[in-house]
């Protein structure tokens, strides 16, 4: 009976040693994930903010060329009103041209 008891005895001791091993293997494993998991948040948080740097980079480009349009909008505003004006005086041109006709033909008429 002694003998069974120092077997079992051996056995736990087995068992124990295992575990001690095997809780020693899992604490290491668990501290080397928590480092990879500090990292892995480190590099999303670099890339989050790289993100956002590039979405302000995005914006002020938008920005600039929205300026830009506008500036195009209102010079090619003031062409468009320049041929209008143009067009204007050609009609006033070609509607005097036209009465000098008649005027002459009048007056060749009346002669």
């Amino acid at each position: 009976m002694v003998q069974h008891v120092e077997q079992n005895l051996q056995l736990m001791t087995k068992r124990a040693v295992k575990a001690e091993n095997s809780a020693t293997k899992l604490r290491q494993e668990n501290a080397l994930l928590q480092v990879q998991l500090e990292n892995y948040k480190a590099e999303n948080e670099a890339l989050r903010s790289g993100q956002s740097a590039s979405l302000a980079v995005m914006k002020q480009n938008a920005e600039l060329a929205l300026q830009n349009l506008l500036t195009v909008l209102t010079s090619s505003r003031a062409s468009i009103r320049q041929l209008l004006s143009g067009a204007e005086s050609l009609q006033m041109v070609a509607e005097l041209l036209k009465s000098i006709d008649r005027i002459s033909e009048m007056s060749e008429d009346g002669q």
